[in-house]
């Protein structure tokens, strides 16, 4: 499974204030865990377990740290496992000493992280195991929580898939609403000036991508030096007659664009897509709609 690193999406500081915004959702403007409080020993010792009670690829292990010292620098955290690991039911994946009110008030903020994280990372991986022995990759898409996209990002390649553009301001993908003023027969000539003009951004656009949802559109964007295009709700039929038009395109110029296809994706129709021959596959599943990885958190008697 690849490494990846965290604070290649988001710096330390970035995650500590996520990790605050989350703690003072939680204990309120007083800071209180009221129930801990009324509680006898507060300040007894205590340890703890982070168990997965199903099974999935872990992901936001790395954030354990930072969480349990934003409650109290007193509790240990010792993780089991990487982010990146698969994990069985019954698996301990961290573990917590400290003061027992301090792990009781950050059990659920822990657990939420993780416990999300690691359900893109599981249903990512899903993805990629359906598609193994294909030349195709799975990719996420914008379509993610607010405030938590670099965290699912992060995730989504801890399960094994690979990262679209972060958001609008590091590659380009020119969509039908982008081109909806434009007809058909100009579509060369606007997309080749707007290629030209992106090349003169600093830094350049990682990519250039334009979305087609016809093979007509298709020829026309093959016509241009664009990185990739995206198959929008096409068949599989479709898709095939998409890869032939570009492979026989690459033979005249050179130049292999990339195809993805987008739409109409899920566990039941990713492998047959797979295997029309795409290089690609946006799944917006993977950040908007995964489950969470159940895990628990058990206090030691």
């Amino acid at each position: 499974m690849m490494r990846v690193t965290w604070t290649d999406y988001l710096t330390v500081s970035q995650a500590i204030a996520l990790i605050e915004q989350a703690k003072r959702e939680d204990v309120g403007p007083a800071g209180l865990d009221v129930t801990s409080l009324l509680m006898d020993e507060p300040h007894r010792m205590a340890r703890a377990e982070m168990r997965s009670r199903k099974p999935g690829r872990l992901a936001g292990l790395v954030l354990l740290p930072w969480i349990a010292r934003a409650y109290d620098a007193a509790i240990d955290v010792t993780p089991l496992r990487h982010d990146g690991d698969a994990a069985a039911p019954g698996d301990i994946v961290a573990r917590f000493t400290g003061p027992i009110a301090s792990i009781l008030a950050m059990e659920r903020v822990a657990l939420n992280f993780v416990t999300h994280l690691s359900g893109i990372a599981t249903l990512t991986d899903r993805y990629v195991q359906a598609v193994a022995g294909t030349s195709a990759r799975i990719y996420d898409t914008r379509k993610t929580i607010p405030g938590l996209r670099a965290l699912a990002k992060y995730a989504v390649v801890c399960g094994g898939g690979f990262n679209h553009r972060i958001g609008l301001h590091d590659a380009v993908l020119v969509k039908d609403n982008h081109l909806a003023h434009v007809p058909v027969d100009q579509w060369t000539r606007t997309i080749a000036r707007a290629i030209a003009k992106s090349l003169l951004l600093t830094p350049p656009p990682k990519f250039f991508e334009v979305e087609v949802d016809s093979l007509e559109q298709l020829a026309m964007v093959l016509l241009c030096r664009v990185d990739i295009a995206l198959l929008d709700n096409m068949t599989t039929k479709q898709m095939r007659q998409a890869v032939t038009m570009r492979d026989e395109a690459a033979a005249r110029t050179g130049h292999r664009v990339e195809l993805e296809a987008s739409g109409g994706v899920n566990m039941d129709t990713v492998t047959d897509i797979a295997r029309t021959g795409v290089d690609r596959i946006a799944v917006g599943a993977l950040t908007h709609s995964a489950p969470c990885l159940d895990l628990g958190l058990d206090i030691g008697a």
